[in-house]
């Protein structure tokens, strides 16, 4: 098992991490399972064109109505926990060659939903 920090650097942000994870995978091939250790964060996979990012954060952004949130914490970041669930916090990905086996246009994505914060990926190599 390995772990993987990424800080992000903005209240909401999609952060490409495909290649922290391919530093630390084998020459062999086999499935990597990567798994999010937080609730107001998730992972993905997206096409990454110029503006995409912002086209997400801004569609997520519309995901999630207006309501009178319940959350004891802090309900102003109950939006984030309801995101995070939505879109989720595990990926598996096959990968060869220390690269993982991705579409023409797939990155692996992490998406910060009440930064900047510093997240933790565990990942599971299984050959």
């Amino acid at each position: 098992m390995k772990k993987i920090t990424v800080n992000s650097k903005k209240e909401k942000q999609v952060i490409n991490i495909t290649s922290d994870i391919e530093k630390v995978l084998p020459s062999d091939s086999g499935v990597c399972t990567i798994f999010l250790s937080h609730t107001t964060a998730s992972i993905t996979t997206a096409d990454l064109d110029p503006g995409t990012d912002l086209d997400m954060l801004d569609a997520f952004n519309e995901l999630v109505p207006e309501l009178k949130f319940r959350h004891p914490h802090d309900p102003s970041h109950v939006e984030d926990h309801i995101l995070s669930s939505l879109i989720g916090t595990s990926l598996i990905v096959p990968y060869q060659n220390s690269s993982l086996i991705l579409g023409t246009w797939q990155n692996v994505v992490l998406i910060e939903f009440n930064g900047p914060r510093k997240r933790t990926l565990v990942l599971n190599i299984l050959k």
